[in-house]
């Protein structure tokens, strides 16, 4: 039988996201481009692993770049961190098509606008997109949110490492971009790639529920 994309070659793969074989050259070539991938496919998983061997990611690449991220607020902070990537899990299972390039849209703007707050003038930078400024939106709402639960759960403002109020503006500035580079340094950069969502979603325990527990902290290593 002829693989149904080139209509040229055998179909010898059997291809989850098409749901009939393909031949092994249109999965290669068309894997996350055409073909919405499911992150439990085999073929699929053997190629993130085969990339992620030969990646190379130099401090040029990072988002930010004269942005530095204290390492002990990311630790410090590990629960907003995890309450960030748990947001972006949900809005994924709320959309179903949110791919990493959405995601990191998201997430880019969030710490534009907080990056505003640097020079003392809040403007808001919200995506031209309609599926990451959704996103954003709902990023946007569980800061908001977190930072009153946050307030409610202590009487006070807890002290930040400086000694300042919990989550100043810097901070959560800084912890965006932190996970903004977590999400550009596992992306393939494919257009339906979802590489760095399956990565977000294997740090969290089965149908974690920050109402009810904190899931592991994404940060790599830990």
């Amino acid at each position: 039988m002829a693989c149904p994309i080139c209509q040229k070659r055998k179909a010898k793969r059997f291809c989850p996201g098409k749901g009939e074989s393909i031949c092994p050259v249109c999965c290669g070539t068309e894997r996350e481009v055409t073909i919405d991938c499911p992150g439990d496919c085999p073929y699929l998983v053997a190629s993130r692993r085969y990339g992620e061997e030969r990646k190379t990611f130099t401090a040029g690449d990072l988002p930010f770049p004269d942005v530095a991220v204290p390492e002990d607020l990311v630790h410090v902070q590990r629960k907003f961190l995890s309450g960030l990537g748990y947001a972006i899990l949900l809005f994924w299972k709320q959309t179903k098509g949110l791919t990493d390039a959405e995601a990191l849209i998201a997430l880019e703007h969030m710490a534009q606008t907080f990056e505003t707050l640097r020079s003392g003038i809040y403007y808001e930078k919200l995506p031209d997109a309609a599926l990451p400024r959704e996103l954003y939106r709902q990023l946007a709402a569980f800061i908001q949110e977190y930072q009153k639960n946050e307030a409610e759960r202590t009487g006070s403002a807890p002290l930040s490492l400086t000694g300042a109020p919990a989550l100043p503006e810097k901070e959560i500035f800084q912890v965006l971009v932190f996970l903004l580079r977590v999400g550009r340094s596992r992306t393939n950069g494919r257009p339906k790639s979802r590489a760095f969502l399956d990565f977000l979603r294997a740090q969290y325990p089965a149908e974690a529920d920050l109402r009810k527990e904190e899931p592991r902290i994404i940060v790599p290593g830990s």
